[in-house]
């Protein structure tokens, strides 16, 4: 059983509710209100990354959006690959300008451009082992490179330690011989 002050607090709530419904419905009147503006079209882009020496999948890869669209910049999304090597994003917007970028520790950094023009997109990425640096003065093509993949860290070269001690004078004396011919 409710009490009057609960009944009387029920229906001015219940009032409020139905004025702000009226307020509201008035103010997106067509012929007064905002216009509404629907969301632009979204693309679902999936991008599967692999080894390029064996194609299987790289698990834990960054893999770096970075889109725009009309000259305006829309940021960059970073998504990493599920153990599958596979990396799906569904918020760029269709008509987008994308620069793809994937990076791997241990293999060469990947990097793409694409225009979005459909609802969905499918790409296949191969990375490669590091190679050595383009070089005007030296043809470097197709040559390892310099460099172990993987964290470098700088080698300091030990030096023998300083001994203390002047060099041991030999034991015995050293003796000369006069010329021939001379006497002492």
């Amino acid at each position: 059983m409710l009490s009057v002050f609960r009944l009387r607090k029920f229906a001015l709530a219940a009032a409020a509710v139905t004025a702000s419904g009226l307020v509201s419905a008035s103010a997106q009147d067509p012929a007064h209100g905002r216009k509404y503006k629907p969301l632009p079209p979204i693309a679902h882009v999936v991008v599967t990354v692999e080894k390029g020496f064996n194609s299987k999948p790289l698990p834990n890869v960054a893999v770096v959006f970075h889109a725009t669209r009309d000259g305006r910049d829309d940021g960059n999304l970073e998504v990493k690959t599920d153990p599958d090597g596979r990396a799906a994003i569904d918020v760029l917007e269709v008509g987008s300008h994308v620069t793809l970028q994937v990076i791997a520790t241990g293999f060469a950094t990947y990097s793409t451009e694409f225009d979005l023009t459909g609802d969905s997109k499918e790409m296949l990425v191969k990375l490669q082992r590091p190679r050595a640096q383009v070089s005007v003065y030296e043809d470097n093509d197709g040559k390892a490179a310099q460099v172990k993949p993987g964290t470098q860290e700088r080698v300091i070269p030990k030096t023998a330690p300083a001994t203390t001690t002047p060099p041991a004078a030999p034991a015995t004396p050293a003796t000369t011989t006069p010329p021939a011919g001379e006497t002492r």
